[in-house]
């Protein structure tokens, strides 16, 4: 989905949602039918000790994004918290912003997941946070940019092993 003219260079960000996160968006969520594409972004909530997070995944790259002690306000609207923690995690590896699509944070859809092959890398970057913060003894104990490092460094058979990292520098050479 491109943006207008407007929007400068910007595109609008497809956000596609499980059922526990669409769940706690609640019903007023506008729920859009669009066919899937590398591009998309996934989003779970996870419960890690008590709290909510959230896990953010590019469809095309499985570049991960985790972001803990999230409140439903923080939720609302989904595309500027999506916006604002992948700006901060593509800043840490020193990629360009635009790498992965300019992000609108005003102008994000949100939408059910289309993919459980992407969900099932999910599962697997999810589990590595749960394990991360019990091996930490707590959420509040966790460095948190040092395991979203670790996430986005993590193998997986995507066209090959390969690490998110890698498939996002790809973008770059091409």
């Amino acid at each position: 989905i491109d943006a207008s003219a407007s929007a400068g260079s910007f595109r609008v960000v497809l956000v596609r949602c499980t059922a526990r996160l669409l769940g706690v968006l609640g019903r007023g969520v506008d729920l859009l039918d669009e066919p899937p594409s590398d591009d998309d972004w996934y989003a779970n909530l996870l419960w890690i000790d008590r709290r909510k997070c959230l896990l953010v995944t590019h469809g095309g790259t499985l570049f991960p994004v985790f972001v803990a002690n999230v409140r439903k306000a923080d939720l609302v609207p989904l595309g500027a918290l999506v916006a604002e923690h992948v700006a901060m995690a593509l800043s840490d590896e020193r990629l360009p912003d635009d790498i992965l699509g300019m992000l609108d944070p005003g102008s994000a859809r949100v939408t059910r997941t289309a993919s459980r092959r992407i969900l099932s890398f999910m599962n697997d970057s999810a589990r590595a946070c749960r394990y991360a913060v019990e091996d930490s003894g707590g959420l509040e104990h966790t460095d948190l940019d040092d395991l979203n490092r670790r996430l986005r460094r993590q193998l997986h058979d995507h066209d090959g092993y390969r690490q998110p990292l890698d498939s996002v520098l790809d973008r770059l050479v091409a």
